[in-house]
């Protein structure tokens, strides 16, 4: 597996997988909902990461730099380290420590990123939205 930046036009391919993990495992929102084209949108300011396997794309993250946010983690292959390898390769490169938002549903990213060392430390909703968030940090 190599860990890298992605190129122009593997930006496709990338959202291409976001919409497929959404709509597969964020069975709380309707699945319409999760577009390619919101990924596409937010790479726009953000620097997106990949996770291949020869030409196999295992997974995406994004970074938006001056916040050290991590906006997306998105994994394809479960169970493989993907995840944690897209993870521990932001955060290498960042420049402070991560941020990131969970949706409270999300109980399984919230433990992979507490078994990853991120704490809580804030909690809200987004104006409109029925589904409360939290805030982590490492």
């Amino acid at each position: 597996m190599i860990v890298r930046r992605a190129q122009a036009g593997e930006i496709a391919a990338c959202a291409a997988l976001y919409e497929r993990v959404l709509r597969a495992t964020f069975t709380w929102i309707p699945p319409e909902r999760h577009q390619g084209a919101d990924f596409i949108a937010a790479a726009q300011d953000e620097e997106v990461y990949l996770a291949v396997d020869g030409e196999r794309l295992l997974g995406v993250a994004s970074l938006y730099r001056p916040d050290s946010f991590l906006h997306s983690l998105y994994v394809e292959a479960r169970g493989l380290g993907v995840g944690k390898a897209l993870l521990d390769h932001v955060a290498d490169g960042a420049d402070g420590p991560l941020h990131l938002k969970c949706q409270v549903p999300n109980t399984r990213a919230q433990a992979f990123y507490a078994r990853e060392g991120f704490r809580i430390v804030e909690k809200g909703h987004d104006p409109g939205s029925s589904v409360g968030w939290i805030r982590m940090s490492r």
